[in-house]
């Protein structure tokens, strides 16, 4: 059974479980673009690679996922694969998937283009999303070029499930306070092993216990301006001491 999502008056959706909003009030199109592809040096890191993986946990509504791909099909100098693994423990319905899509995703009038693409994507990922049972779940895009691997379920243990390397990471569960499992030191050592010296890491938060955290497991993190209204960000790079 689909994750519910309750969209309030002003168009931004909500879950009841978590009673957090799923994106910034400024757009997810807009917090993806600026604060988790920027925040990982992309598209640049992409390019002149035969293939790039992002892991993220908190697949949530998708739109970290399809601002990739869109940002990814608009470059001329991309990867030829890219390869997006994120862990969901609540799955919501594809017809959340399509109207968070629809906006209000405001990125300002230069960005029209990719807002476009990213809801005729959307459309692409509802046509093959299904109600996902527990487990690891493959999804090809344009002609195998894109694929998306999603991990439905508890964080914790879909982390220790994956088989992957990441060239970068987006952290974008519910907040700490709300959702302390997605953050907690396990869950972020578990996604430490999932990456290599030089991979980029960016989230939304900048909680004391989350950047401490990171910084434990061999991080150099950064604090960033944020996107409005959160003054705030982080960016990270994974250098451990044994490298």
């Amino acid at each position: 059974m689909s994750e519910p999502v309750v969209w309030t008056s002003d168009g931004s959706p909500h879950s009841p479980r978590f009673n957090d909003r799923y994106r910034s009030r400024s757009g997810g199109v807009s917090q993806a673009a600026s604060v988790f592809l920027a925040g990982c040096g992309l598209p640049r890191r992409w390019r002149g690679k035969t293939g790039f993986t992002v892991l993220e946990t908190g697949f949530g509504l998708g739109l970290n996922f399809l601002t990739t791909w869109a940002t990814w099909e608009a470059d001329a100098r991309r990867c030829d694969h890219l390869h997006f693994v994120s862990v969901e423990a609540y799955p919501v319905a594809a017809a959340d998937i399509v109207r968070s899509a629809r906006g209000p995703n405001t990125t300002g009038d230069a960005d029209a283009p990719l807002l476009a693409r990213v809801q005729a994507l959307a459309q692409q990922l509802a046509g093959a999303w299904q109600d996902l049972s527990p487990g690891i779940h493959h999804l090809d895009f344009a002609e195998g070029r894109v694929q998306l691997t999603l991990a439905a379920g508890e964080v914790l243990p879909m982390l220790e499930r994956l088989a992957c390397e990441a060239d970068a990471v987006y952290l974008d569960g519910f907040s700490p306070a709300v959702n302390p499992e997605m953050w907690s030191h396990a869950t972020l050592q578990a996604m430490a092993r999932h990456c290599r010296p030089g991979t980029t890491l960016a989230t939304y938060t900048v909680a004391h216990s989350v950047r401490e955290a990171l910084e434990q497991i061999g991080f150099r993190v950064e604090k960033r301006q944020g996107l409005p209204p959160k003054r705030h960000r982080l960016e990270a790079v994974f250098l451990p001491a044994d490298h």
